[in-house]
């Protein structure tokens, strides 16, 4: 905030004089200037273009819902919440190579053939984006295309063109001229997003920032990016498998953990209508260790098989090795069993696997890790047709999973016949086709397995 300054108004014409003179230069009256202070306007980049906002009751704005665009490719849009928001402003991440520049690319050239779009590139050439348009075969005439790093240039194009949505790839190769720092450095990431943020809202342009990506997997740069922005999506996925999974873990218009499940092939990303096809491993016969479970990803069930492999330990210390799932929680259900149900598996290496390179964050997946492990124990498998889901208390207890009719329900789509779930979550209505074994504790599930 510029300090407050001096100047001297007429009082017979209201004219402003830096200093005192006798004769006011405006309406040539004499001794009419007065002296008053005034505080200066602050011209700092972020300061506001009119004046403060008056302050309102909650009760007297009109809430509405925003108008939503859709992109085109219906996985992404149900990450999204249903489509890019007029003014939102969305992270995307991944590791390298896995496909974010292509599917951003897709997005937009389906958005163009409704509105007008600008993809900023920043970390290729623009000879290289059009030899991936061409090699994907997409019609790209009417999407616009900047190479430039410059912010203050960007936000100038922005300005003058006002397209509805743009895509900046990357936010890590911005650099605003304010600051002196190299592009990628913390107060560049900050001060590029601030201000890019800032531009959409004023304008309502929807603007889409590719992220990098540090070897532990989340996003480069401050924290603070993630919360700038309205919605952040992470891609998952082996870049060596053709399986690419969008989850949202931030979403202010939507719901949060959306799952987007896309097969990478010689055209670009394509949406994967039945995800659930992908997680299940496809035996010629049923093998122990392996348990299919009920997953819920945000709105959507899912099935997903967890696989475990229990071996004889020729270390002293065993192994506990889990991959898609909580390493934490592997430990505490081996003491469950063997407290409770009187399974020993102290001396015994032990590896859990959710297939198809998916991660399950959700304690539902308790009750199916903890019987592929007695099912591979006792190499002996689980009977054909079942699906499983269900949280293990420390006290042997099993608790219900949120929305159990949704999962038994796409179980039973899938064609299993028998569901083994929290007595909680026990339907009341038979769904058809689906035999219900509801259970409230561990020994009380594994009993009913041997029989």
């Amino acid at each position: 905030m510029a300090k407050a300054k001096t100047v001297y108004v007429c009082s017979s014409c209201a004219g402003v004089c830096p200093k005192w003179e006798g004769k006011c230069p405006h309406c040539g009256s004499w001794n009419t200037l007065q002296e008053q202070r005034e505080s200066g306007v602050s011209t700092h980049r972020f300061a506001p273009l009119a004046g403060a906002a008056p302050v309102r009751s909650l009760a007297e704005i009109e809430a509405r819902e925003l108008p939503r665009q859709p992109t085109g490719l219906p996985e992404f849009d149900r990450v999204l919440g249903g489509g890019l928001v007029t003014g939102a402003v969305v992270l995307i991440g991944g590791d390298p190579g896995i496909g974010k520049s292509t599917l951003l690319l897709q997005a937009l050239v389906s958005l163009s053939q409704a509105v007008d779009v600008l993809y900023v590139t920043g970390e290729e050439s623009a000879e290289q984006v059009a030899l991936r348009a061409r090699r994907l075969e997409l019609p790209t005439g009417n999407v616009d295309l900047l190479a430039e790093i410059r912010l203050e240039s960007i936000i100038g194009v922005l300005t003058d063109k006002k397209p509805a949505v743009a895509v900046i790839d990357s936010i890590q190769t911005l650099y605003s001229s304010e600051l002196s720092a190299a592009p990628g450095s913390v107060s560049q990431v900050r001060e590029c997003a601030a201000q890019l943020t800032r531009l959409a809202k004023q304008t309502g342009i929807s603007i889409v920032f590719i992220g990098h990506v540090t070897k532990d997997g989340t996003l480069a740069g401050p924290r603070v990016l993630e919360h700038i922005v309205d919605t952040v999506l992470y891609f998952e996925g082996d870049t060596h498998s053709s399986f690419r999974l969008i989850r949202a873990f931030k979403n202010r218009f939507g719901a949060v953990n959306e799952l987007g499940v896309f097969a990478m092939t010689d055209r670009g990303l394509r949406g994967v209508n039945n995800p659930s096809a992908l997680f299940l491993s496809q035996h010629e016969q049923n093998v122990p260790g392996s348990c299919v479970m009920a997953t819920q990803e945000g709105t959507r069930p899912l099935l997903v098989e967890i696989q475990a492999l229990v071996d004889t330990a020729h270390v002293p210390n065993p192994r506990r090795l889990s991959v898609g799932l909580e390493a934490s929680r592997l430990a505490m259900l081996l003491a469950v069993m063997h407290r409770h149900a009187g399974v020993v598996t102290y001396d015994q290496d032990v590896f859990v696997n959710a297939v198809g390179g998916v991660k399950i964050t959700e304690p539902a997946a308790d009750l199916p890790v903890l019987l592929a492990i007695m099912s591979s124990l006792q190499n002996k498998p689980l009977p054909p047709g079942l699906v499983v889901f269900g949280e293990v208390g420390l006290a042997g207890e099993i608790r219900p999973a949120p929305r159990g009719q949704e999962r038994l329900r796409e179980a039973a789509k899938l064609g299993f016949s028998i569901a083994l779930i929290p007595k909680a979550n026990a339907p009341k209505q038979p769904i058809e086709g689906l035999e219900v074994w509801a259970v409230d504790r561990v020994d009380t599930a594994i009993a009913r397995l041997r029989q």
